[in-house]
């Protein structure tokens, strides 16, 4: 199945290390990241989860719901879960969903043959209140992700929601951001009333340090 963002994220019933859950129930009115593992007890897996369940409280801050997948079953996640805390230092404190069969992830394209016909790859999913998808990233097994980067999409995705801009380069926040290009400057500047400089008729920043 191929995703597209903005499409509703497939729903789906699994048993996770927190019971059974069917996904856009648990999902509930927050927003959600799900991402995928090739495997359990592997190493790169160890220090991806270690440090997502550290930056849980971020997360949270965010209204941002972390539930994350591998093929394996729940008694391997719970071994291998302790092996998180002893060497990362932090236990999982998020859903694991165990997906032996690959149902859910074959139903969200987590398996690419051409990589591995038996595992996922690293794959990242944000997911709206509207349970619409935002981001998709996809990872080489041998590459572990940047889950700062995926909070700092999170901060624009919420950003850009809220007060129809867009975000530059590296935008964190705090930084400026632009003006809508679709946005006329009248209509800019009822947006925008405490004003936006134009560098271009279409590169105009707004000042957002009040937002944050």
């Amino acid at each position: 199945m191929t995703l597209q963002l903005g499409q509703i994220a497939p729903d789906f019933e699994a048993d996770t290390t927190q019971g059974r859950i069917r996904f856009h129930e648990w999902l509930g009115d927050s927003w959600g990241v799900i991402f995928s593992h090739p495997k359990d007890y592997t190493p790169v897996c160890t220090t991806e989860l270690g440090y997502t369940a550290k930056l849980k409280p971020e997360f949270d801050r965010r209204g941002v719901k972390v539930i994350g997948l591998s093929v394996d079953t729940l008694d391997r996640h719970e071994g291998w879960n302790a092996d998180i805390e002893e060497t990362q230092g932090t236990a999982v404190n998020f859903p694991m969903i165990s997906d032996p069969d690959k149902t859910v992830a074959n139903l969200y394209g987590m398996i690419h043959p051409e990589a591995d016909a038996s595992v996922t790859v690293r794959t990242v999913f944000v997911i709206d209140p509207n349970k619409k998808i935002r981001l998709m990233l996809i990872y080489p097994p041998s590459a572990g992700r940047n889950f700062d980067e995926v909070l700092r999409v999170i901060d624009s995705l919420q950003t850009t929601d809220k007060h129809k801009v867009a975000t530059p380069v590296n935008w964190k926040p705090g930084d400026r951001t632009i003006v809508l290009a679709s946005m006329s400057d009248e209509e800019a500047k009822k947006q925008f009333p405490q004003g936006f400089t134009a560098e271009k008729p279409y590169l105009r920043w707004v000042d957002t340090l009040e937002w944050t």
